[in-house]
């Protein structure tokens, strides 16, 4: 938003069909035991700047800012008041950042605190019928329908639900249904809901019955005297002087859900276990020669390497050890030269764990010293290998993603989709990156997108695959920042989905967040939306 813009006035700005699910609220709401006392001024250079606060080392900051969340991207905030800090919005939950100013000073402490929306994601679930409706059909009763309507800024209305048809009726009982809150007044629980009732007619040209208004706070009361709503036909009552109403619609029951979000799961403590597995088959061609995809160019980070810490150094942020276990397949191992699609990078068959990204690059650049490449291209041994740990937790506490990068066309096809199919029951996702110039038709069956998976004439209960070729991502200008950013964004950008359904699936709610971290000698002041 524009420089000095309140919260009220971007939540106006924003279309409907925009007030995503994942939008985070961001206060600056302290910082404390500053050197001096200076008007204070926080400024976030890409949306704004805070309110000024006067002769105080202890300010708390009323502007709020409102940003888009996405968990597939590498969210980096720039905050500035003498010096700069720079953090990750993935971080988010609660931040607690040591300012250093002037010639690395010790300046005090910044506590930024955001939360998500809540009107974006409450669903209101509503049932109605209807009393003594105008007879409008010439044979029998009416066929009545209700068409529902949000009232917009400038005055005008806009769809959002109708009703089905109630045959043959002047005292309809129509079924329940659920809607986004969102979807119904925008947020603003004042706002005016019209509702028109019809007579459904076969060739489209439905009659007319009559109309009303309420509102989201009105409903919200539920079933009483003052959700019994008087249809009004304006027509009919201008000609008839006697008119009363053209019949009367009753709330019969209404309630409201919290649709859950990745973001509730990951403040109530959810951990995703990052996982990766690396293709060690002699495809890939001789690792000390320049045209094999594992060559170690000095100057210059391999497809392998490149597709790994794209994708890592995001998932990384939402694992707090950042020890993650690094396989590979396909691979003669020492001494004895046997045959494994399920080794260790780092060679510790009892702790195949990495510290951090830089640790399994490392694991993997040893690796290729001591194992001969060889194949064939096996992927059930690592789904497998995963799913045995993810099926040791499925209380909602975990969830794994494995990231199988691969040079090649799959050799276990049959024992691969039926480790998915298994795998689909279980908190876990699998991304697989194609490296190289070879046909990788068989990943995209294993994708999912079109068809589900499916094995032994079982279905997959959840499509757990997002599948993309490296190449794609290749950027002929050299920008490897830019196009490696696109890589994860892409293949990271349906883990929120596939992890809400596993969660769903299952009945798993997310356990509350910890309270707010309060600087010493503040009261936490709180912001209703």
């Amino acid at each position: 938003s524009s420089l000095g813009t309140s919260t009220e006035e971007v939540l106006k700005k924003v279309p409907v069909s925009s007030i995503c699910l994942l939008k985070v609220l961001l206060s600056c709401f302290s910082f404390h035991h500053f050197l001096s006392s200076p008007p204070f001024v926080f400024l976030l250079p890409q949306f704004g700047r805070t309110e000024v606060i006067d002769n105080t080392l202890n300010p708390d900051f009323v502007r709020k800012y409102i940003l888009d969340y996405f968990f597939e991207e590498k969210q980096n905030l720039l905050v500035s008041t003498f010096g700069q800090i720079e953090f990750l919005l993935s971080s988010y939950c609660f931040l607690s950042l040591l300012h250093r100013g002037i010639q690395g000073k010790k300046c005090g402490t910044i506590v930024l605190s955001a939360e998500e929306l809540s009107n974006c994601r409450d669903s209101a679930t509503m049932q109605f019928c209807a009393n003594k409706l105008d007879k409008k059909d010439f044979f029998g009763k009416s066929d009545p329908f209700m068409v529902f309507y949000r009232s917009n800024e400038d005055g005008t209305f806009t769809i959002c639900h109708k009703t089905e048809v109630v045959k043959n009726t002047l005292n309809p009982v129509w079924q329940p249904f659920t809607i986004p809150v969102r979807a119904l007044c925008n947020g603003d629980f004042d706002r005016t809901i019209k509702v028109e009732v019809y007579d459904w007619d076969r060739d489209g040209s439905h009659d007319f019955i009559g109309d009303f208004t309420t509102s989201y706070r009105e409903l919200a009361r539920g079933q009483s005297q003052f959700n019994v709503y008087e249809v009004i036909n304006t027509k009919k009552k201008m000609k008839k002087k006697k008119y009363v109403n053209s019949g009367t619609v009753t709330l019969l029951s209404f309630s409201v859900e919290s649709e859950f979000t990745f973001l509730d799961y990951i403040k109530g403590g959810t951990q995703i276990n990052f996982t990766v597995a690396i293709d060690f088959t002699a495809s890939n061609g001789n690792p000390s020669q320049s045209t094999s995809l594992h060559y170690m160019n000095p100057y210059q980070l391999n497809a392998y390497a490149m597709a790994l810490k794209a994708v890592g150094e995001i998932i990384q942020d939402y694992d707090s050890d950042k020890m993650f276990p690094a396989l590979g397949f396909g691979a003669k191992l020492p001494p004895d030269g046997r045959v494994s699609h399920e080794f260790p990078l780092n060679g510790n068959l009892e702790n195949p764990y990495c510290n951090g990204i830089e640790g399994i690059l490392e694991a993997y650049h040893q690796s290729l010293k001591t194992v001969q490449l060889y194949g064939p291209t096996n992927f059930a041994p690592v789904v497998n290998h995963v799913a045995r740990y993810s099926a040791a937790v499925q209380d909602g506490s975990q969830y794994f993603v494995l990231l199988i990068i691969t040079d090649g066309v799959i050799s276990d096809m049959a024992q691969t989709k039926e480790a998915i199919v298994n795998g689909a029951k279980l908190p876990m996702s699998i991304i697989i990156v194609g490296v190289g110039q070879a046909e990788f038709d068989a990943m995209v069956e294993l994708d999912g997108d079109d068809i589900r998976i499916s094995s032994r004439g079982k279905l997959a209960e959840r499509d757990i695959v997002q599948f993309v070729p490296f190449r794609d991502y290749m950027d002929r200008t050299g920008n490897h920042v830019l196009s490696m950013a696109r890589l994860a964004k892409d293949v990271l950008a349906e883990i929120p989905d596939q992890f809400i359904s596993y969660m769903k699936s299952r009945g798993i709610k997310p356990n509350p967040a910890p309270p707010p971290y309060t600087p010493p000698g503040h009261t936490h002041h709180h912001t209703l939306i």
